[in-house]
């Protein structure tokens, strides 16, 4: 029987292991992460609006386990030794004939007041601040923003910055609020949602405008205050502050002989073999994959290089070439409480269908189907 160990417990992890269990060979999996439960963060942009509440979205994995005959080891790990047979974790060793690595990745919290600013994809808690915060304000400015990886242009999450901007203006109207409230989205780019199109990009600012939020675009950051955001050409007043960093590696990678990009992702090829190493996979956000510079970082690509990854291990035990490849596209509702904008994009194609209440209704209708097979 094949050990396969499998780090995390997201969307990449789940995908692999389903993949896995399809395949005729006997596997013993072992599963590493800190709790035994997928967060399902998509959903986390309508916990500030009450849509969400935290429990809708934690979904326990038992059961799960337990169907697929995985077995779970609740630890961090720590690093890889023996060319990656052996994962180090906190609960001790873990030794595997075949490694996926699932873990995700960590934001970069270099810029000097950073702590003054909330990072929504950080956690279903963090949403959960910005929720509790924005209820306690009688008014006043709310920035949102985001940047990216100057060393990694795929290392970055814009699209769910535009959902919590539109959804938190869709709730102050709701409730009778924005009047009171100045909202404000930033970023260094002079073209943000450039990673969804051209055509996205003048939707975004067209709908900014719309909503009477102003923007301040273009200028490179330089650091926040508990009152402001500065950057290269101005400081502006916020009470609040939302903002999503670029990405790198886990710094777990640091104790491992995996080869990393120059942006601190783990390098792997289109099949998500991990470079140089044997039988050792990646999937999601740990990696760094050949493709466009708009290869996103969502849940759908982490999805199909999980599966992608998992047939190819399989092949591998069969003594078979790793063939499989994952299609490179993006697909995304940008959500605003009570519409959503469709965006899809591949090599050859970007679709943008304007804002209509049926898409958001398309995407908590997706989330209910995702999360009914882990239930």
């Amino acid at each position: 029987m094949k050990r396969v160990s499998i780090i995390g417990s997201g969307f990449a992890a789940l995908t692999a292991i389903k993949t896995l269990r399809q395949s005729d060979i006997e596997l013993e999996i072992t599963v590493i992460s800190p709790k035994a439960e997928f967060h399902y963060l998509p959903g986390s942009i309508w916990i500030p609006c009450n849509l969400r509440q935290p429990e809708d979205l934690i979904i326990p994995l038992h059961n799960f386990f337990q169907r697929m005959q995985v077995r779970h080891l609740k630890a961090k790990a720590v690093g890889t030794k023996n060319a990656g047979r052996t994962v180090l974790t906190s609960e001790g060793e873990v030794e595997n004939d075949a490694l996926i690595i699932c873990s995700g990745g960590r934001f970069l919290k270099k810029l000097p007041g950073i702590e003054h600013a909330i990072t929504p994809c950080e956690g279903i808690d963090a949403t959960v601040e910005i929720r509790n915060r924005i209820m306690k304000m009688e008014g006043g400015t709310i920035a949102f923003g985001f940047s990216g990886n100057p060393k990694e242009p795929s290392a970055m999450r814009g699209g769910p910055m535009f959902e919590f901007l539109f959804g938190v203006d869709c709730q102050l109207r709701k409730d009778g609020r924005r009047n009171k409230f100045k909202l404000i989205f930033f970023t260094p780019s002079e073209n943000p949602g450039q990673r969804l199109g051209p055509k996205a990009v003048k939707g975004l600012l067209k709908e900014m405008k719309q909503r009477d939020i102003e923007t301040h675009l273009g200028d490179k950051m330089k650091q926040f205050t508990d009152h402001s955001v500065v950057t290269q050409g101005k400081e502006f007043h916020a009470d609040l502050i939302i903002f999503m960093p670029g990405m790198t590696g886990n710094h777990w990678f640091d104790n491992t002989d995996l080869p990393r990009s120059e942006g601190g992702m783990i390098k792997a090829n289109t099949h998500c073999q991990v470079e140089g190493m044997d039988k050792i996979y990646v999937a999601g956000d740990s990696g760094s994959f050949p493709g466009p510079e708009w290869l996103p970082k969502q849940a759908h690509m982490a999805d199909l290089q999980a599966e992608a990854a998992a047939k190819n291990l399989i092949a591998e035990f069969k003594n078979q070439p790793a063939t499989h490849t994952f299609k490179v596209e993006l697909v995304c509702i940008v959500d605003s409480l009570n519409s959503g904008m469709l965006v899809a994009r591949t090599k050859n194609l970007n679709i943008i269908l304007p804002r209509m209440r049926i898409f958001h209704w398309l995407k908590r209708f997706f989330e209910w189907w995702y999360l009914r097979q882990y239930k």
